[in-house]
C-alpha cells in the first residue's frame, strides 16, 4: 500500500524558515508529478508549488522567491524549503503524488499525504 508521510511542520516567527519532506513509501513503479498544497481555516486547498519527475517546478505567485520546491527521487521524496514565512502562510501543508501503480493495466493514481501544521506567529 502507497503511502505519502509528511514531516518537518511547526511554529516558527515571521521571517522564520521551516522545511518539509514528504516520502513515499510502499510498492509502486514509479513517482511522476509531486506537489504540495495549504489550507487555512475556512478556505479552499491551494496550490502552494509542484515539481515533474525531471525537476520542473511550479509555485503559486504568494511563495515565490520564498519556497522552493525540491525532489530527490532515489528516496522517493520531495521538499518544502520555506523562508520569510509570513502570518498568512499559516495553515496545513499537504504533499501529493502521481504514481504509477504495480497493479496491471498500469495506471496512475493521485495520493495525499496526511498534513502537517505550519503556524507562523506575529
Amino acid at each position: 500500500q502507497v503511502q505519502l508521510v509528511e514531516s518537518g511542520g511547526g511554529l516558527v516567527q515571521a521571517g522564520g524558515s521551516l522545511r518539509l519532506s514528504c516520502a513515499a513509501s510502499g510498492s509502486f513503479r514509479g513517482i511522476n508529478d509531486m506537489g504540495w498544497y495549504r489550507q487555512a481555516p475556512g478556505k479552499q486547498r491551494e496550490l502552494v508549488a509542484s515539481i515533474t519527475s525531471g525537476g520542473s517546478a511550479n509555485y503559486a505567485d504568494s511563495v515565490k522567491g520564498r519556497f522552493t520546491i525540491s525532489r530527490d527521487n532515489a528516496k522517493n521524496t520531495v521538499y518544502l524549503q520555506m523562508n520569510s514565512l509570513k502570518p498568512e502562510d499559516t495553515a496545513v501543508y499537504y504533499c501529493n503524488a502521481v504514481i504509477t501503480v504495480t497493479t496491471i493495466p498500469f495506471y496512475d493514481r493521485l495520493y495525499w499525504g496526511q498534513g502537517t501544521q505550519v503556524t507562523i506567529s506575529s
